[in-house]
């Protein structure tokens, strides 16, 4: 194996929200990838395999958005609830059959179907009987291996493959169980199914193929990922300007902070909210391919380790608040909300609680990057697929209506279907507000697809809608004309690897702690060379080897 170094170069409930919209921030960014092949293991790699077309991409035309999409992967946005909402799915999809499905959740367990009106509805509307098993975030990755373990006959028709984790042998599971979707996906196939149709390419991209094949349906996500959620009025009377520098983020950072005020927060895990700071670096972010087709890591970086060390002198200024490496998301949040701390990194898709939960605390606002060295920063650009849906192998008859089925979950934005999954029954479950936007009622808030997720089974494109609040929309979609042009996309999105899957999760493990450790003053930068050392060696360089011949075989 070479080891040529050019080769690898407020409350639980506001964050559990807050994950189920925007993507768990600290979760390990799954690809569809695969470990150590052994015997009977298909070969999952898309090297010398003749490739599915992806499924045409058929652009919805419903409700025209306020403001316009781009094609960089700026969102639509609408200020305004759509007033005329349009039938997405003229005919029933079901047959009176029962469906098992299963699915992560980040909400509580829902009421019984018996005594739950939004169940009913939904099962109304599909025409199915749903036996659902929901999994909770923190029980995922062990109730999936039991099911990948376990019998053929025993799987649930419809099954969520959440993103946050990296499942052993997920690709061989995937390739080995699950429907071959590529005859009634794969180009125009999928126009017999127009809301599936409507999914954007780059989701199926990001959720990748399994030799050369598709196997999966993507939930799709805005191109924005982690993000720094910063007070607006703190940080601007500190000095937070459009253009700033690295230089004039640390003093911004420094004024804000004061007595038991910090103007940056972080939770264990995030590395001191790395994210935002190694893209405004512009290092990688996770994986970077040149021109010639080779792999670079962003541990192997100097961008990389020059923003830790910048972190580190953030830390030493007392920009961060003090337990910054032992805080969890949730007490986070709890501590941005009450003014404790100026500032914490989430995933973009987060925007809706943000705002929704500050009302009358404080103005959300997604921080612009700092450049670095006469440099414009970069933004992280997420995996555009937060998991994706499988299906069990079945007849082709049963496949058509589990799939009928999903194209009616993945109704878009503007729709009755989607209106119907996302809120409920009006009158029952939410009522409208001035601006005509659905406001869940007191059962709406216990019953909704937070604690019932169909929308991990299948969902229509991400827009920008915050109900009753026009102003953030546009500050939103403002903020990512600016920002999404310089967007640094992971390169390994989609790609298989068989090391990746095998020892990705430990040898990223390995030089977080070290950045932490520097950026915390337990740890000399001195020593991050030598952890890249054991990075590489362990694995590093053959996860570079691998992504760039499944690169190849892609492109």
């Amino acid at each position: 194996m070479s080891s040529n170094p050019s080769k690898s170069s407020m409350s639980r409930r506001t964050l559990l929200r807050s994950i189920a919209v925007g993507g768990a921030a600290l979760a390990v960014p799954g690809t569809l990838t695969a470990c150590s092949s052994g015997s009977g293991d298909g070969d999952v790699s898309n090297a010398g395999k003749k490739l599915a077309p992806w499924p045409t991409y058929v652009p919805f035309s419903g409700p025209k958005p306020d403001l316009a999409p781009t094609e960089e992967g700026v969102q639509a946005g609408y200020t305004a609830y759509p007033s005329d909402l349009v039938t997405a799915v003229p005919d029933k999809p079901g047959d009176g059959s029962t469906i098992r499905v299963m699915s992560v959740s980040f909400g509580v367990p829902p009421k019984p179907a018996s005594a739950n009106q939004f169940w009913a509805a939904v099962e109304k509307a599909l025409g199915v009987k749903i036996e659902y098993t929901i999994i909770s975030q923190t029980d995922y990755q062990k109730k999936m291996g039991t099911v990948m373990a376990g019998d053929a006959g025993d799987l649930p028709d419809i099954i969520n493959v959440f993103s946050g984790f990296v499942l052993p042998r997920e690709a061989q599971f995937v390739q080995r169980r699950a429907e071959d979707l590529t005859p009634f996906l794969s180009g125009d196939a999928v126009k017999a199914y127009p809301n599936l149709a409507g999914i954007p390419t780059h989701a199926w991209r990001d959720m990748g193929r399994i030799g050369g094949r598709i196997h999966g349906i993507p939930l799709e996500r805005p191109l924005p990922g982690s993000t720094l959620w910063v007070n607006q009025g703190l940080f601007t009377d500190a000095g937070m300007k459009e253009g700033w520098t690295s230089e004039d983020f640390a003093a911004v950072a420094k004024k804000g902070t004061g007595g038991k005020k910090y103007a940056l927060g972080a939770a264990t895990g995030s590395v001191f909210g790395n994210g935002y700071h190694s893209a405004a670096h512009n290092a990688p972010q996770g994986w970077a391919v040149d021109k010639d087709g080779v792999f670079h890591s962003n541990f192997t970086d100097e961008r990389y380790k020059a923003a830790v060390a910048y972190q580190a002198q953030l830390r030493k200024d007392g920009s961060y608040h003090p337990d910054a490496t032992s805080l969890s998301q949730a007490d986070l949040t709890t501590l941005w909300l009450n003014g404790t701390v100026g500032s914490m990194q989430d995933g973009f898709g987060a925007y809706l609680p943000k705002f929704l939960d500050s009302k009358g605390l404080l103005t959300p606002a997604a921080a612009l990057p700092y450049g670095v060295g006469g440099e414009a920063g970069g933004i992280v650009a997420a995996r555009r697929s937060f998991g994706y849906t499988i299906l069990k192998k079945a007849k082709k008859e049963r496949v058509e209506l589990l799939l009928r089925i999903l194209n009616y979950l993945a109704a878009p934005f503007g729709s009755k279907e989607w209106e119907l999954v996302h809120y409920g029954v009006e009158g029952t479950h939410f009522t409208r507000a001035e601006d005509g936007s659905p406001e869940p009622n007191e059962l709406g808030k216990v019953e909704n697809n937070t604690n019932l997720p169909l929308k991990y089974l299948a969902e229509g494109p991400q827009v920008l809608f915050v109900p009753g609040m026009p102003e953030a929309v546009r500050s939103l979609h403002a903020w990512q004309l600016k920002a999404v042009p310089h967007a640094i996309r992971n390169a390994s999105y989609g790609l298989q690897s068989r090391t990746f899957t095998a020892q990705g999760t430990t040898l990223k493990a390995l030089m977080d702690d070290t950045a932490t450790g520097i950026i915390a003053g337990r740890v000399p930068l001195s020593e991050y060379d030598a952890a890249v050392k054991k990075w590489r060696e362990r694995g590093g360089d053959r996860m570079a080897e691998e992504f760039a011949e499944d690169h190849a075989a892609n492109s």
